[in-house]
């Protein structure tokens, strides 16, 4: 559905429309005639960029109009802006420069695109979009459907109210909500035909099941602690969501239940070094393959995957660790032979290993040959498809 033209656009909207085509994120009209005519400058009018300082420590360095022709040019770039920063890690550094965690921003304009063309809408579809963010992506669903049908919620009432202002001034009016997206849209009771979510979650959660009419879908990104990925589910009429993970890769923040900051998880002290030995299976495999990442994801529930360095030499490694403490880490920088340390369970990485070794046995199958159910009852499964072989998710 057609918008009137925002007076006053620069012509780099048409410019990134292009290059959207190009690599295949736009494949259709109505995609294409949408992110023509919705302004993105209008959204993002100050961001961070992420830098390192002198001691590898990550730096957000504010930018914004002030510099004109640099801030045209990163809106209308193929690049995600972060546009607000957790307050409880925050803190000032220098000059426009501060530590943190970042909780908002306006998303890599191809993965929004590709996102939104793997959502299948049609004229007449009733949509709720969780994570609004901005505002752009819900302005790029009312350009497509009209924005009665356009519904738009997210946890901090700061950036719905900021939002709204700048959707109405290129003459949009969205029905949007400041509260907990994982409970849907408040006092909805119209099933929505789509649900797109741009904030990871550890599970679909069953408000977005109930809120969507049966043979509705549900695009979101599963985060299942080592990795996570985009699936696209089908809602059945017995309240279960079924599909698989998308050929469309991208990571969002997590949801908040909290409007100003992230809930911290408490994990016991690393146990002590237990031993190492020879491994199959290298950092660089890990790093290099999203596919794997996402089964060790599903062999090692509740497992993470983070970057460890030495106190005493500052050499990097890459680590997975528990939340009772068991770690296991092999070098990023892998000589001739690499070796894993562990602590606590040595199963840890020999089950890494094991993954790996199915992996390869199977033909490195791309995260679209794995599904992914999210049963009535709250529990979730992904499977490899020819297999039709279940693993659950944890609790």
């Amino acid at each position: 559905m057609s918008a009137p033209l925002f007076d006053g656009t620069p012509p780099q909207p048409h410019s990134m429309v292009k290059e959207l085509q190009q690599v295949g994120a736009i494949r259709s009209a109505a995609w294409a005639e949408a992110f023509a005519r919705v302004p993105r400058h209008v959204f993002v009018r100050e961001w961070y960029g992420q830098e390192a300082d002198s001691r590898g420590i990550t730096v957000w360095r504010r930018h914004d109009v002030a510099d004109h022709d640099a801030w045209q040019a990163a809106v209308y770039s193929d690049q995600t802006l972060v546009t607000a920063l957790d307050p409880e890690t925050a803190e000032r550094v220098g000059e426009r420069a501060w530590t943190g965690i970042p909780t908002s921003s306006s998303t890599l304009p191809s993965l929004m695109a590709q996102m939104l063309e793997n959502l299948n809408v049609a004229d007449g579809h009733r949509v709720l979009e969780v994570g609004t963010g901005t505002g752009y992506n819900a302005a790029l669903l009312c350009a497509r459907l009209g924005d009665r049908l356009v519904y738009s919620v997210d946890v901090s009432p700061d950036l719905v109210e900021a939002a709204r202002g700048r959707l109405a001034s290129v003459g949009y009016r969205p029905h949007l909500a400041a509260r907990d997206g994982q409970q849907g849209f408040p006092g909805h009771h119209t099933p929505f035909d789509r649900i797109i979510a741009t904030c990871s979650v550890p599970r679909i959660p069953a408000a977005w099941i109930e809120q969507t009419r049966p043979g509705g879908a549900i695009l979101a990104d599963v985060s299942m602690g080592i990795e996570g990925g985009l699936v696209r589910l089908t809602v059945e009429e017995e309240g279960r969501a079924v599909g698989r993970f998308t050929t469309t890769t991208g990571r969002f923040m997590a949801a908040r239940g909290d409007a100003h900051a992230y809930r911290r998880l408490g994990r016991a002290p690393y146990a002590p070094h237990g031993g190492c030995r020879t491994t199959s299976l290298t950092a660089a495999d890990i790093r290099a393959h999203y596919p794997f990442r996402l089964l060790l994801a599903f062999h090692l529930p509740g497992a993470e995957l983070v970057y460890h360095v030495d106190d005493d030499t500052g050499a990097m490694s890459l680590q997975l660790q528990r939340r009772d403490g068991t770690w296991a880490r092999a070098p990023i920088a892998d000589g001739p032979t690499t070796t894993v340390t562990y602590g606590g369970s040595a199963d840890l990485w020999r089950q890494a290993e094991a993954a790996w070794q199915w992996w390869n046995d199977h033909g490195r199958p791309a995260q679209d040959r794995f599904g992914y159910v999210r049963e009535a009852d709250g529990r979730h499964y992904a499977w490899h498809i020819p297999d039709r072989d279940r693993r659950p998710l944890g609790a």
